[in-house]
């Protein structure tokens, strides 16, 4: 989720799959994490980033490999990127914010850090802005993204992790640079699309990931995900009864390939078709562009032989794995969302919010008329100053 769709938008795929009422080849084996012992944050090695990857107007940008969590819970290595704004930081270091980024892919190849964002005529200039107030930004890629493993897409939990140990390997490395290029324990996080729902997730859980060497102060999502998992419960035989846009194909054949992988238990290339096989390992190659060009005319429901929800213990595990802390926010966090968004439908996302209000989480919450990415830009006018007054600014 980090793109417009041009057809079909995810509301309607709720409204066609609502509507409608082979055996499996088994998916070749990935690279297992290879055993970690550092702490989480630990910077392992440091690389030079491409020029045409820095976000304009840095003055220092790197890629990272660090220490984090996995899908399984256990310590493993992403990398990621840290960049720096021009002049001395202020006293205490510039604070910091981790940018969580919108969909690229599951494959290595796929990684920020290696092949840039999926959108860089979007997430460059917005990035700019944030540099050019001052702000340091740290970006991950997510473990398994140019990591051994594969990627969990859309585990919330994980991706929490991620984001907050990103921060972490950031500070770290910034104490190798001379005293005023270091960065302030302060920090907030910021995402879209993808990297909205991580953002949102990460903001329930960053005090408690951060421990006392962070200063959590708050969080940005847009075009946040919301209530998926519901949409996705419906899926089997048949439904969607036609094909949808080819970025949301993508989008479910991504969080199937990373649902099989982290939980293999559920079973799910027993209900795959030979089709449904196919495109789902597919995903855990295919970046986000290439693979929407493959899935032109292809349809949802011709991946299952049996509904999702057949597979034992379906629901409440796609629910651990993906669905949004709806209470437990302990500093303020900002939503904006498109109302004409065909990537994530804005009437789940609403509803979300909805229940955030009535558990009385703080939240601030702006519709705008556009579309997803408009969201992004849009939104600017309303987040900046916002983020400014996290940090007293």
């Amino acid at each position: 989720m980090g793109r417009l769709s041009t057809k079909i938008g995810t509301a309607a795929l709720a409204v066609a799959i609502a509507t409608a009422s082979a055996t499996a080849v088994a998916a070749p084996a990935l690279a297992a994490p290879a055993t970690v012992t550092d702490d989480v944050g630990t910077v392992v090695s440091v690389r030079d980033l491409p020029q045409e990857l820095w976000i304009p107007g840095a003055a220092h940008a790197v890629a990272l490999t660090y220490v984090t969590t996995d899908t399984f819970g256990e310590k493993a290595l992403s990398t990621g990127t840290v960049f720096l704004p021009s002049g001395p930081a202020p006293e205490g270091g510039w604070p910091v914010l981790s940018w969580a980024h919108g969909t690229v892919g599951l494959g290595d190849s796929c990684a920020p850090s290696v092949n840039g964002p999926a959108l860089p005529e979007r997430d460059l200039p917005y990035l700019a802005n944030w540099l050019e107030r001052g702000y340091a930004i740290v970006a991950s890629d997510y473990a398994g993204l140019g990591t051994p493993g594969l990627h969990a897409y859309l585990d919330g939990r994980t991706t929490a992790h991620n984001i907050v140990d990103m921060v972490k390997a950031g500070r770290n490395h910034t104490r190798t640079l001379p005293s005023d290029q270091q960065l302030s324990p302060s920090w907030a996080v910021i995402g879209q699309s993808q990297g909205g729902g991580g953002a949102i997730y990460t903001a329930r859980y960053a005090t408690e990931f951060g421990g006392p060497e962070l200063d959590y102060r708050g969080a940005v999502g847009t075009g946040t995900p919301a209530y998926i998992e519901r949409l996705l419960e419906i899926g089997g035989p048949g439904v969607p009864p036609v094909a949808i846009s080819p970025g949301l194909t993508a989008y479910v054949s991504y969080i199937l390939a990373a649902l099989r992988y982290s939980h293999p238990e559920l079973g799910i290339d027993s209900i795959l078709t030979p089709t449904g096989n196919e495109y789902v390992t597919l995903a855990e190659t295919a970046c986000i562009l290439d693979f929407e060009e493959q899935l032109e005319g292809v349809s949802l429901g011709d991946y299952f032989t049996a509904p999702l929800t057949s597979l034992p213990n379906f629901a409440s595990t796609l629910s651990e794995y993906m669905a949004m802390p709806e209470n437990g926010y302990d500093k303020p966090f900002f939503m904006g969302h498109g109302l004409v968004d065909l990537d994530v439908p804005y009437p789940t996302t609403a509803a979300f919010v909805a229940r955030l209000v009535a558990n009385g989480q703080p939240v601030t919450f702006k519709t705008y008329g556009g579309d997803h990415s408009g969201t992004l830009i849009e939104s600017q006018a309303d987040t900046m100053p916002f983020v400014d007054g996290l940090f007293g600014r």
